[in-house]
């Protein structure tokens, strides 16, 4: 691996719209390799973020607000609530529950693991919060802390046998993202955890921001949280190189007895007297995650969700090795130092870039944000967030498969390969594109024989990619219109959706119309049908090749109910918003049954769009029981904007829903320097000047005047043109020019 040659990429991940997904099989544009197929096997889910598969055939499925939930196999459609962790878990932006693990004997070792973002700081009791964050400033702006916990369940077939056993409670975790990650056990029999370094998305955070100023204690009180000695923020990801406060386990990968918590015999910082050293196997990590193991070793990959510029797969052949592993994070990123932070001379970063002793690791591979992953393919550029990998360990796949490394990104909703080449291990060369217009991907697992499963975030479901030589199955898509009314009720039906991956290969049509579960009521690809009992009806479509093959797809119609009707009053879309504004919302719902739907019936959500170029979804809140109330605009980095949604459902079960798209206010900013052409540093990005950005009106803007400077001889830093410090954070004005003076 060597010495560091790249590093991180993107904003934080992993969060999306609250859709329920269809039983069926989808029919969208994703793409994959012949033989391959992607089909639901698991619906009726709200943001599930984890699957996990016991050897007895159950299927775990942790979701992002807390609830666990069990399925006796991938055929049953009515899970039982295995546990109910909602009061504890802060569901909020990129925070949640969001790692799951099985004890390595479960069932006869009858443990479930799980990870989750705790609704208190270090030290607190839940709630704090309430999945929400204090406004005014705003959670992107001084952060709302809380901490991460790691806790272990007692199954008693599929509930949990009593309260959680608390294993872990750290991780402070001042913003509301780059939160706690994965859980997996080794070959060694230990528990592998991770966890982000907590710190701000939209700025250079070396704990300068918070009320009071970093409230997470990195340096310990009465340091200074500014330049060159600054610990804190981003930095946490090196706190075992701060000897002056107790180490944290932000921006790291431990190591622990999947008993007792503490660290396992044989890690690296084992001796330490600092409990959480002992765990502490790999630092330096600005948001790990996701893991996984090469099969049957202890060979660890790491998918790292990066900053701006780049996304990384980390490797570490050997955790147990001494002394621990350090990825750079934040003093190196892409192909070397960070430009923002080594602008800031901050002592962390600049022992480490000389440290001979143990040099930082770099990326095993790592995509930049502006580049395709595979030329050629159709998965877009720009928005990017690593949010899954897994190793394929064999099964129905091609040989070409065997032992090659998966892995996703959320935000280009895609799926690819790296094959193993000659050595055994992933060939960067080798990779291709398996999966484009993936849904949602945040979490891969190897599943029942050997497939490949993906938890979709955004849907409500789990995937499943399978293979098949020879001869396809089509895909079976039904709709049917309208799908409520009163009875009698007359729909039409279409199947002409229906496709089959086979060219050449033609399709036959048999419905089952009546919802009694016989086919061959129609043998029409656009029938038509009028119910005339009052009850919900489920259709059902089989569509079948020439050779045999087949598969079904079902419309439910309900046809004793009509679905609601739901008007937002507030906001108007032509309201516009600066960090900080409370937007006030209001709407209200009817039904021809029910008549005026009460508040409970309706439930709304706030969605951040980031479009860096692409535009991917951070589900910021949401609210339940309200026909009226209200937010503060978060900070985030432009462009983006915010849609609130709502959704009303009746007595019977029928939504409907609305939203409303915000756009914010922005500002156009000019940086100068005097003398002209040096560089200056806006949150993290360095650039020559004269340069302009435009951001949102009211966000906060770190500036920094990297010094000294090399033009015609060499400069030092002398005074920006607002008074500030060389490094410091304004909130962005009405346009204006800030201009940073040089000195010989």
């Amino acid at each position: 691996m060597g010495k560091r040659a790249a590093s991180v990429g993107c904003l934080a991940v992993l969060v999306a719209a609250l859709a329920i997904a269809a039983t069926a099989p989808r029919a969208n544009a994703a793409t994959l390799p012949a033989g391959f197929r992607d089909t639901v096997v698991l619906s009726g889910l709200v943001q599930p973020s984890v699957v996990r598969f016991a050897s007895d055939g159950r299927v775990f499925v942790g979701q992002k607000d807390g609830q666990i939930f069990v399925f006796d196999s991938l055929s049953d459609t009515t899970p039982t609530q295995f546990a109910d962790l909602r009061p504890q878990v802060h569901d909020y932006w990129d925070r949640g529950l969001l790692g799951l693990a099985l004890h390595p004997d479960f069932p006869v070792t009858p443990y479930v693991y799980a990870l989750f973002t705790y609704d208190a700081a270090l030290g607190g009791t839940h709630p704090v919060w309430n999945d929400g964050c204090p406004t005014p400033p705003g959670p992107t702006t001084d952060g709302c802390v809380a901490s991460g916990r790691l806790v272990r369940f007692e199954a008693s077939g599929n509930v949990a046998a009593g309260p959680p056993a608390l294993m872990l409670w750290d991780w402070c975790q001042q913003f509301p993202s780059h939160s706690v990650g994965a859980l997996q056990f080794g070959a060694d029999g230990a528990l592998y955890v991770s966890g982000g370094d907590g710190a701000a998305f939209n700025q250079l955070d070396y704990g300068q921001f918070g009320n009071p100023v970093n409230p997470c204690g990195d340096p310990a009180t009465g340091a200074s949280p500014a330049p060159p000695s600054a610990e804190g923020g981003q930095l946490r990801s090196q706190d075992l190189r701060t000897p002056d406060d107790p180490v944290g386990l932000s921006g790291s990968i431990l190591r622990i007895d999947p008993i007792t918590g503490e660290g396992m015999l044989g890690n690296p910082l084992f001796m330490s007297p600092d409990l959480n050293a002992r765990r502490i196997v790999a630092q330096g990590l600005r948001n790990p995650f996701r893991f996984t193991f090469r099969s049957g070793t202890n060979d660890l990959w790491i998918g790292d969700v990066g900053s701006g510029t780049w996304e990384e797969i980390d490797r570490l052949p050997d955790p147990t090795a001494a002394p621990y592993t350090n990825f750079g994070w934040p003093c190196y990123e892409g192909s070397g130092r960070r430009p923002g932070f080594d602008g800031l001379n901050l002592a962390i970063c600049e022992r480490l870039y000389t440290d001979t002793a143990q040099p930082t690791t770099g990326p095993y591979f790592s995509y930049a944000h502006t580049a395709k992953v595979v030329a050629g393919e159709t998965c877009p550029t720009g928005s990017s967030s690593l949010s899954g990998i897994a190793f394929y360990g064999g099964g129905a796949y091609p040989a070409a498969y065997d032992g090659a490394l998966f892995f996703a990104d959320y935000s280009r909703s895609c799926i690819w390969a790296m094959p193993a080449g000659t050595n055994g291990l992933p060939d960067p060369a080798k990779r291709v594109t398996f999966v484009s217009a993936a849904a949602n991907p945040v979490d891969l697992q190897i599943g029942p024989g050997g497939d490949l499963f993906y938890a979709d975030i955004g849907g409500g479901s789990i995937h499943r990619i399978s293979y098949t030589a020879g001869n396809r199955a089509p895909v079976a898509v039904a709709t049917g219109t309208p799908t409520s009314g009163v009875a009698p009720l007359t729909v039409s039906f279409d199947g002409r959706r229906s496709s089959d991956p086979d060219a050449g290969d033609t399709l036959s049509y048999s419905w089952d119309l009546n919802g009694d579960g016989v086919f061959g009521d129609s043998s029409s690809a656009t029938p038509s049908f009028t119910y005339t009992e009052r009850r919900v009806y489920v259709a059902a479509l089989r569509v079948t090749d020439s050779h045999a093959a087949s598969s079904t797809a079902s419309v439910t119609i309900s046809a004793n109910n009509t679905a609601p009707s739901v008007t937002i009053d507030a906001p108007l879309a032509t309201r516009k918003w600066a960090v900080g504004d409370l937007v006030a919302f209001r709407a209200h719902a009817t039904d021809p049954q029910d008549g005026a739907l009460p508040r409970a019936r309706l439930r709304w959500t706030l969605v951040m769009h980031h479009c860096p170029s692409t535009c991917h979804e951070h589900v910021i809140q949401s609210w339940n029981g309200l026909t009226a109330g209200s937010f503060r605009a978060p900070d985030h980095e432009y462009p983006s904007y915010l849609e609130l949604r709502v959704t009303a459902t009746d007595s019977g079960g029928l939504q409907a829903a609305a939203a409303v798209r915000l756009d914010p206010r922005t500002v156009v900013l000019r940086f100068t320097t005097t003398p002209a052409n040096l560089k200056l540093t806006m949150n993290g990005a360095t650039a020559t000047t004269p340069f302009s950005r435009r951001v949102i009106a009211k966000s906060a803007i770190t500036l920094s005047a990297p010094s000294p400077q090399t033009r015609s001889g060499s400069w030092l830093f002398s005074a920006w043109s607002d008074g500030g410090a060389q490094t410091h954070t304004v909130i962005a004005p009405v346009s204006r020019t800030f201009n940073a003076t040089f000195r010989r």
